[in-house]
């Protein structure tokens, strides 16, 4: 996550014309340009799709395949510490994705 952070910022920095030599700082920079922090734009995203599948019928394939959790499994070297489904736990609850209006308020992220 923090090599997509400070891939991001370059970016930024660049469309503004700046460079690390200006010191300029990040927050100076996301507020010129009107944009929000990438993880809290990934984290938006991951919670929209998991508040999608919990509204599917508990019978569709998209539950099934998304929300199986695979138990005994040996995590490889250089491999993610948490899963799809441990992320979005640790991001909300479960019950708020069942009330879109009350899911969409909490997972919003303003553009500054």
């Amino acid at each position: 996550m923090q090599q997509l952070s400070v891939a991001e910022m370059r970016m930024l920095r660049w469309f503004c014309g700046h460079t690390m030599r200006d010191r300029v700082r990040n927050e100076v920079i996301r507020d010129r340009v009107g944009v929000a922090p990438i993880e809290e734009k990934l984290t938006q995203h991951r919670l929209r799709w998991f508040g999608h599948v919990q509204r599917r019928p508990p019978e569709a394939p998209v539950r099934n395949v998304v929300l199986e959790r695979v138990d005994n499994v040996k995590r490889g070297i250089c491999r993610p510490k948490l899963t799809w489904d441990e992320l979005v736990k640790r991001d909300l609850k479960e019950e708020i994705a069942l009330d879109r209006s009350a899911w969409r308020l909490a997972i919003n992220v303003p553009e500054p």
